[in-house]
């Protein structure tokens, strides 16, 4: 009974992810966002679940990509989507359109460009599936992670709503530019800091893991919502403060 533990906290995950998908199609942006981070909340649990219950599985793993690709890949791509077209038309800013209403209607292929989102995370799971060197680190940014970028910007614009943050965010070649950079971190030979060895080693091991996870603490209390790409940088370069110069295997 126990080996279906986790795999029914995996099905949590997809089913934030559906809810998710369905408020974003709707341009209801912030309810997205909270279904993706429960989600992602549920996907962290699964994992830690199988690793101490001990009922690891190969279906476990698939079902686990599944349900990321949804939550974690279609939604930020269609997020992405909707910002870009926030930006396009001067119209749209200020109208109340849904995500469909604005597929339907006169918009540029311009906002398309935000699914490439969903499309780098299709092949970042698809690659991390048959990898044999992601046991103890990830290569290139995990989808949750990414997810977490992506949404940050329409928790910027809702609850921080500064002038200036807000005429970065809804700048298109901003924006495009942010697509980009998570596509290709997404999928970059980059050795990442993968956090379930906290359970498995010891602490000393985990330096810099904990004061990673300290500084994020601090500057999510200190930036709020702008903390959240930050703490997206500050785990990139203290993985490879960790990988590249300390060597840690």
């Amino acid at each position: 009974m126990k080996k279906h533990i986790p795999n029914f906290i995996t099905l949590l995950n997809l089913f934030c992810g559906c809810i998710a998908t369905l408020h974003a199609v709707n341009g209801n942006m912030i309810y997205a966002v909270f279904f993706v981070f429960l989600g992602i909340f549920f996907d962290f649990f699964d994992g830690l679940l199988a690793r101490q219950l001990n009922v690891k599985s190969e279906l476990g793993l698939q079902l686990d990509s599944l349900a990321d690709m949804v939550t974690s890949g279609l939604v930020p791509g269609l997020v992405m989507f909707h910002l870009i077209s926030l930006t396009v038309d001067e119209e749209v800013m200020h109208t109340n359109l849904t995500l469909s209403e604005l597929v339907s209607g006169n918009v540029s292929f311009l906002p398309y460009v935000g699914l490439f989102i969903t499309l780098a995370s299709a092949y970042r799971l698809a690659k991390f599936n048959i990898a044999t060197n992601q046991t103890n680190n990830f290569i290139g940014l995990p989808t949750p992670a990414n997810a977490l970028l992506i949404l940050s910007l329409p928790l910027i614009l809702e609850f921080q709503n500064n002038d200036f943050i807000n005429s970065i965010i809804l700048n298109q070649w901003f924006l495009i530019f942010i697509t980009l950079l998570s596509s290709f971190l997404l999928n970059a030979n980059l050795k990442l800091i993968a956090f379930k060895k906290l359970t498995t080693t010891s602490f000393r091991e985990n330096i810099i893991s904990y004061l990673f996870l300290f500084l994020a603490v601090i500057v999510l209390v200190v930036f709020k919502f702008v903390g959240i790409p930050l703490v997206i940088v500050i785990y990139i370069a203290f993985s490879i403060l960790s990988y590249h110069y300390f060597n840690n295997k």
